[in-house]
């Protein structure tokens, strides 16, 4: 009778000590052991949808497991960037990070739920770019001169990816300097708003130059200023906006982030594996086909650069007077 007690609680003991140690396994499965979600917080066909993709593919290469791109669109792209924040901090979900998301919306919407710097672990830059002017070909817009006396005469229509973007607040910026308030025309994402400047329901937009390339190339739209300090290597037909009389000079920029407090080894795969792909030829040449630069930051030095970013862009999103549309 006694051994029998004797086995029962042996048995007894080990179930108990089992889940435990099943517990233990499952903590020290090595990442990622299962599909990473990117969000992408503007809708499919813009700059930063096509970022994604574009670092999505050799970097789900190189972890071995799949990387799921979900557009999340809404809000100067914050409803997507605040289900990343209150997500679980495991390295499961990420964001695509950018100009809009952490630096100008913050400051352009009073009810953002999350602070861009202590809500979020900021991996890496991915790349910067300049904006571009581009009309559709039938609009009577060929240079900023045309854009300029137009608008004195009757006033103009300008669309951009969304209120909140950098190019919301260059189109805001745009209206102060010819002393009328441009009509800004918000879509939820670049693609949408490119479409409609194709389809004649808005002449222009201000867009970033990746997303915008192609449809430059194919002639599809016209581009009449660039926002870079000096023309773009890649279209060098295309004049500044310093060129043509306007003195300003601005740029948008997309990185990888993901939850606050992610586990370091995460993020030192994540780092290391982003800037190989970065440096690699493939993904240089893919950059300079689209007009973008590739960006090479720390886990430390991105996350310095974002909360420079939220010091410099909320007085001059008070100084321009934006709004949400």
């Amino acid at each position: 009778m006694f051994k029998k007690l004797l086995r029962r609680q042996a048995l007894l003991g080990a179930g108990l000590f089992l889940p435990s140690l099943a517990c233990a396994q499952i903590r020290e499965t090595p990442w990622p052991a299962q599909p990473i979600r990117l969000v992408v917080p503007f809708a499919p066909g813009g700059t930063t949808d096509l970022i994604a993709r574009l670092v999505a593919t050799p970097l789900q290469e190189r972890l071995g497991q799949p990387i799921i791109v979900e557009n999340k669109p809404g809000a100067g792209a914050t409803v997507g960037s605040l289900t990343v924040a209150q997500a679980p901090a495991d390295g499961y979900t990420l964001v695509l990070s950018n100009i809009a998301s952490h630096a100008i919306s913050p400051a352009l919407y009073g009810n953002v739920r999350y602070d861009p710097v202590k809500d979020f672990t900021h991996v890496s830059l991915l790349t910067l770019n300049p904006s571009v002017f581009v009309a559709n070909p039938r609009s009577g817009i060929a240079d900023m001169a045309d854009f300029a006396r137009i608008h004195r005469e009757r006033g103009l229509d300008m669309a951009s990816s969304g209120a909140g973007s950098s190019n919301h607040l260059l189109i805001v910026k745009m209206g102060q300097l010819l002393g009328r308030e441009i009509n800004h025309i918000p879509f939820r994402g670049a693609g949408p708003a490119m479409t409609a400047v194709i389809g004649g329901q808005v002449p222009l937009m201000s867009d970033s130059l990746p997303s915008a390339a192609s449809h430059i190339r194919q002639g599809s739209v016209r581009a009449i200023a660039m926002s870079s300090a000096e023309r773009h290597p890649s279209f060098p037909e295309v004049p500044t906006l310093r060129e043509q009389g306007f003195d300003v000079v601005a740029s948008s920029w997309f990185g990888l982030s993901g939850p606050a407090r992610l586990p370091h080894p995460v993020v030192e795969r994540l780092s290391h594996e982003v800037a190989n792909i970065l440096s690699s030829p493939e993904t240089q040449a893919r950059f300079a086909e689209i007009g973008g630069s590739p960006g090479r930051l720390s886990p430390e030095e991105y996350a310095a650069f974002i909360a420079a970013e939220v010091v410099t862009w909320a007085p001059l999103v008070r100084e321009t007077g934006a709004r949400p549309d």
